[in-house]
This record gives structure tokens, C-alpha cells and sequence, in this order.
């Protein structure tokens, strides 16, 4: 025999919405998800929700749990205050479709303006080879899920709509930090700075390392110390580095 808990859930589209109070029945060792699909099998059966694995690893169920940004299928009920209702709201940060699903094509097409991997000329697939130390250093960023979360959360687009066409986010700029790290990445050979691309037009500059983004991360990536410190790091020596100026000019 479950208990009966307080959950506040936003409903609405994209003309607006607003709250609607549900008493349902929650059981040991539950998460928020299991009890949003009794709330649809039993009280609210238009309530729209996104998931598919409810393992963490899709990422698609992102939302807001009391405030914060979280998987739905990893948030335990055991860790929410008992006595104090359960907020579901959609994630801030993208359009509203209806009630917890997000309009979060904004990401797709930041990926789009990513310059895909680049091979070395002559090497075929199959005969790639790296150092094991450099395998290690970006196969953190590839636990990636894409929730999501990262980027609703960052308040330079959050809390700032204009930005979002100037800014890539958290995501897209490890993921820029990450090719970037990449031996084998061929890009500067055809043309491609990353450096100068991630902060002439991915927005690396409006990023100001406050580590929201690795605070909700789900792999616990640290994305702030591992990917976007380094990638500002490169970006300052890239620009600033009197030493590398003059070898760049010989070079030429």
C-alpha cells in the first residue's frame, strides 16, 4: 500500500498554461516518472510527457522537478522533501509544445553548425590510431545523452532569449572542445579552426565557467573543468600568446 502525495503539475501549450494540483498514490522505491504514468493511466490520461527508456540513457524525459532540471526516470521520490508538494514544470529554457514536452529544436541546429569530424588525408577507416591518454581525455564527453538538461540550465540562454543565436551552449561547445582534443582531427588542414569557430560563432566568450551545467549533468560529465575551461584556455592562447603570434606569422 502506496502513500498519498501532492503533485503539481503544469499543464498547458504554447497560448499558456498553468498548474493543476493531483493527490496520487506513490510507492517505495519509485521515481517521478512511474508516478506521472499513473497520473495518466488514472486521473489525466491528455497529460503529454516525452520518454523512452526510462533507464537514463536516452534522455529524453527531461524536465523540471521542484524547480530543478532533472531526468524523470532518475529522480527517486525518496530524495523529494515528504511533506511538501512535487512541482513538474517543463524545461524553461525551449518553447512549450503541450504541458512537459519541449520544443528543443534549438539544439538540433546548433549541431548542424558543427564542423563533423574531419580524418586525416590517406588514412582509411579501420587504420585510425591514438595514444590510449588521448582516447581517455575525450571519452568522457561522449557519455553525452543529449537531455539537454546542460543547456536549459545555462542562464546565458535561459534566462536571455536573445543570446540563443550568438551562443551554442554547454553541449555544443564540448562538443567543440572535444574534436578540438581529437589527434586525428583534420580540420585546421581544410581551413577549420575550431578555436576561432567556437568563439567567434558558437559564443565560447559568453560563457562565464559558473558550472550549472555539470551541477545537472545526469553522466556527470564536468563539462565547466574538462571541456570549456581548457577550449577558453586554447582560445586565450590562441589570441593573446605573443610567442604563438610570431610562430602563426612564420608559418605564413
Amino acid at each position: 500500500m502506496g502513500t498519498q502525495r501532492r503533485f503539481r503539475i503544469w499543464r498547458g501549450d504554447t497560448d499558456g498554461g498553468d498548474f493543476v494540483d493531483f493527490d496520487v498514490e506513490v510507492n517505495d522505491g519509485e521515481v517521478v516518472l512511474d508516478v506521472i504514468h499513473r497520473l495518466q493511466a488514472t486521473q489525466a490520461p491528455d497529460l503529454a510527457v516525452r520518454w523512452n527508456c526510462k533507464a537514463g540513457k536516452c534522455g529524453s524525459c527531461s524536465a523540471e522537478v521542484n524547480g530543478r532540471p532533472r531526468l524523470l526516470c532518475m529522480t527517486r521520490m525518496s530524495t523529494l522533501p515528504p511533506h511538501q508538494p512535487v512541482t513538474v514544470t517543463p524545461m524553461r529554457t525551449f518553447p512549450v509544445i503541450r504541458d512537459l514536452v519541449t520544443d528543443v529544436s534549438y539544439n538540433y541546429q546548433k549541431a548542424r553548425e558543427i564542423q563533423a569530424f574531419l580524418p586525416p588525408k590517406g588514412v582509411q577507416p579501420g587504420e585510425y590510431r591514438m595514444q590510449q591518454v588521448d582516447v581517455e581525455r575525450s571519452q568522457e564527453f561522449r557519455k553525452c545523452i543529449e537531455c539537454f538538461l546542460c543547456q536549459n540550465t545555462c542562464h546565458v540562454i535561459r534566462d536571455h532569449e536573445d543570446n540563443k543565436a550568438h551562443f551554442s551552449g554547454p553541449r555544443f561547445l564540448m562538443r567543440i572542445a572535444e574534436l578540438d582534443m581529437h589527434p586525428l582531427d583534420a580540420a585546421d588542414e581544410e581551413g577549420v579552426d575550431r578555436k576561432r569557430a567556437a568563439q567567434d560563432e558558437h559564443g565560447l566568450g559568453f560563457c562565464n565557467i559558473t558550472k550549472c551545467c555539470t551541477e545537472v549533468c545526469p553522466e556527470h560529465i564536468k563539462i565547466t573543468d574538462n571541456a570549456l575551461i581548457p577550449m577558453k584556455e586554447r582560445v586565450v592562447s590562441l589570441r593573446f600568446d605573443p610567442l604563438a603570434r610570431l610562430l602563426r606569422r612564420d608559418r605564413r
